[in-house]
């Protein structure tokens, strides 16, 4: 057969399976690709101006805007997305952007919503096999091989979302235990073992020797670790064995939902979803809560603390948050993702004389590394890495990515996983700005990837800081024009259980008493990401926590809602004249704001450590506390996953949007009903935020009562 033959064969194909006599993919223009080599004249058609946008009040004028514009209740398609964005230098630098007629994600969202799927929304489209896609509908209530609606939205529940999120944390916490591993075994490395009694602690409750010299240890423990992600699914984990809550230990078991090596759990649960497997959806929902179990205790908390082993426990300070910590005459490195353990031995290098100096040499004051996304949230807690010299401060949320190279000053971004958009290249192309993913697990069109190998990252990150000093050499020598917006917030950051309990006097009783005598009413968890849907852009995510903390309702953050926290004032001690009387009060004693900033997305590890101490101090299960998990605007599949182990720590679990599980009521009563009567968690889903704050309140009185609190 001919190439012409092969081609036709195609269309013949895309006629007979559709009834169109030309594929879409015949139809692609180079302006749709995401390939930077096919767009050659770019800078020429790509016209950007800094001059004509409407520049965002500064300082104290800023939050006074922000707390009027979320008043105002126009947050719909009208208007949007300026009615949504209340970062002060995205919304900046989206004029800058959209005013040139470049793709971007608001506006990308805006060209989506006449063709989003009805169907796809609710769960109900398949395409699993051949004989699809599938959609179901009152007229057509099977798909094809007999699956209805029950079993085909809890079976994309799982597939679709849980899975992947699972796999993520797991893959990501593997990741931290090669490079401990290698911190121990190859010291030329350039990594460091920071919190050595950490490492001696979790070593000692693994079971392991923890009196051997710490590189033994660490080899150890980390091994320890690798070896219990890889064991079969039908073997108990030795890590939720170690470290989870013996009293939810043993409801895992009663209910079958303790689960074996993390890998295998995943593999098993997609085998599940295999065509014309498993059709029972209480099953799939089950194995969802399962794989919650695994996400927590083989992802994310045990990445917590291995890369605090690495990295240095948190330590609460007040740092700087924002696209006005960009400097003209730097080299500016913005490191994006969730995973940063070569940026931080870049942060190592660069806080050097040596590296200062070569920053000097070409032209530059200095060299700075900001951290972006839920890698500078990281960043901007580690004890290690965010007092030295190299460390420039932490930029924004995933939604502003595309606007922070659009300043033009960015000389390098560098990536590891996940939330680094595809469009990315695009924009380095246009803006000048070298990017350099870190891990091969993403690649990006026309962008060099570094292999992941722990034992070189010295090598690799010095790397990483050539190019970027190559890079602005061509910044200057180009004369490009660049805006940095001014804006820079001032936070306290560096909340975790240890940094809490130290601040605390070393114990958790000052807090627990204050939840006692009702001055705290409860705790909430505000976590995940923010989207660009209308409502949302984290306008939600600002608007619940103030009606939480007007509540005295004290407010933990994790992931792309601690920027949001960040750029409205909330992290700020000053923030306590907005509470309620007694949040207030205890605030203003203890000199903090009443939203503390744990950090990133898969810190919501460190915050389920911290329930089960203050669960130990009470003598209580986990689904015994005052607390809610809410996830105001989650975006993807690693927040679905932290969705399920919240469910399976026996908490209230708040999402919006909606998810895609409203096409079958079974499915919608089984995790917010039927979970709970088991002594599991159950989810919430609401979009209004005022309704939103009173389920939290509710929810966290009925707790109250229960025990015994007035």
């Amino acid at each position: 057969m001919s190439d012409k033959d092969i081609k036709q064969s195609y269309e013949n194909a895309a006629q007979t399976m559709r009834g169109d006599n030309k594929t879409f993919g015949s139809k692609l223009t180079n302006e749709e690709s995401n390939d930077p080599n096919t767009h050659p004249n770019l800078n020429s058609r790509i016209n950007i101006s800094y001059d004509n946008i409407e520049k965002s009040p500064t300082g104290d004028d800023l939050h006074k805007w922000q707390r009027e514009h979320v008043k105002k209740d126009d947050q719909s398609k009208e208007g949007y997305p300026l009615n949504v964005i209340i970062d002060p230098a995205m919304r900046e630098m989206y004029q800058v952007v959209h005013d040139a007629g470049f793709t971007n994600v608001f506006d990308r969202f805006s060209q989506q919503q006449p063709i989003q799927c009805k169907f796809c929304i609710e769960g109900l489209s398949c395409q699993l096999c051949a004989n699809g896609p599938c959609r179901i509908s009152e007229k057509v209530p099977r798909g094809t091989c007999g699956v209805d609606a029950h079993t085909m939205v809890a079976r994309n529940f799982v597939y679709r979302h849980v899975t992947i999120g699972t796999s993520a944390n797991i893959f990501h916490c593997h990741q931290a235990a090669r490079t401990l591993k290698a911190a121990g075994e190859h010291p030329e490395s350039g990594l460091k073992i920071r919190d050595t009694e950490k490492l001696k602690k979790y070593a000692d409750m693994a079971g392991l020797n923890a009196n051997q010299s710490i590189e033994k240890l660490a080899v150890e423990f980390a091994q320890w670790v690798i070896d219990d992600i890889h064991a079969p699914y039908h073997i108990p984990s030795k890590t939720v064995e170690a470290f989870a809550p013996t009293k939810r230990k043993q409801l895992w078991r009663e209910l079958g939902l303790f689960p074996g090596g993390g890998y295998s759990e995943v593999a098993y649960a997609q085998t599940r979803c295999m065509t014309n497997f498993t059709s029972d959806p209480v099953e799939f929902l089950l194995n969802s809560v399962r794989l919650g179990v695994a996400n927590e205790y083989q992802g994310l908390f045990l990445l917590d603390i291995i890369q605090e082993i690495l990295m240095g426990t948190q330590e609460i300070s007040m740092k700087q948050q924002n696209m006005g910590l960009l400097k003209e005459n730097m080299i500016n490195v913005v490191t994006n993702g969730h995973m940063p353990l070569l940026a931080h031995v870049a942060i190592d290098l660069a806080s050097t004389d040596e590296w200062q100096q070569k920053a000097k040499a070409a032209g530059a004051e200095g060299i700075q590394i900001l951290g972006h996304v839920c890698e500078g949230q990281q960043l901007i807690n580690y004890e290690g890495t965010h007092n030295t010299k190299g460390y420039g401060g932490q930029e924004g949320e995933w939604l502003s990515q595309e606007y922070l190279l659009a300043t033009g000053v960015v000389d390098m971004f560098m990536f590891d996983y996940n939330c680094t958009v595809p469009t990315m290249p695009l924009f380095a192309k246009r803006f000048g700005t070298k990017l350099l993913s870190t891990h091969p697990i993403i690649k990006l069109q026309g962008t060099e990837t570094l292999d992941f190998v722990p034992e070189k990252m010295k090598e690799q990150a010095e790397k990483a800081l050539n190019m970027a000093i190559d890079s602005f050499k061509q910044r200057k020598s180009e004369n490009r024009k660049t805006y940095i917006p001014p804006h820079v917030s001032d936070n306290m950051v560096g909340f975790s259980t240890e940094s809490i309990k130290k601040a605390l006097g070393g114990s958790f009783d000052p807090l627990i008493e204050q939840i006692a005598n009702g001055n705290i009413r409860g705790i909430a968890t505000i976590v995940g990401c923010t989207t660009a849907r209308y409502g949302q852009g984290g306008s939600n995510i600002f608007k619940i926590t103030q009606g939480l903390i007007k509540n005295n309702i004290l407010v933990l953050s994790g992931g792309c809602t601690s920027a949001v926290m960040e750029y409205t004032g909330l992290t700020n001690p000053k923030a306590a004249d907005e509470c309620g009387e007694t949040l207030k009060a205890v605030c203003k004693q203890l000199g903090i704001p009443p939203v503390l900033t744990y950090g990133a997305c898969v810190d919501i590890g460190k915050m389920t450590h911290t329930a089960k101490e203050l669960a130990d101090a009470l003598d209580v299960d986990t689904n015994k506390l005052p607390l809610v998990i809410g996830a105001p605007e989650y975006l993807e599949q690693k927040a679905v996953a932290d969705a399920c182990t919240a469910v399976a720590l026996g908490w209230l679990v708040h999402v919006a949007p909606v998810p895609s599980i409203t096409g079958s009521d079974v499915v919608v009563k089984t995790l917010t009903e039927t979970t709970e009567t088991l002594g599991l968690g159950k989810v919430v889903v609401e979009l209004d935020a005022e309704k939103t704050v009173q389920i939290y309140v509710d929810h966290i009185e009925k707790k109250r009562k229960e025990l015994g609190l007035s």
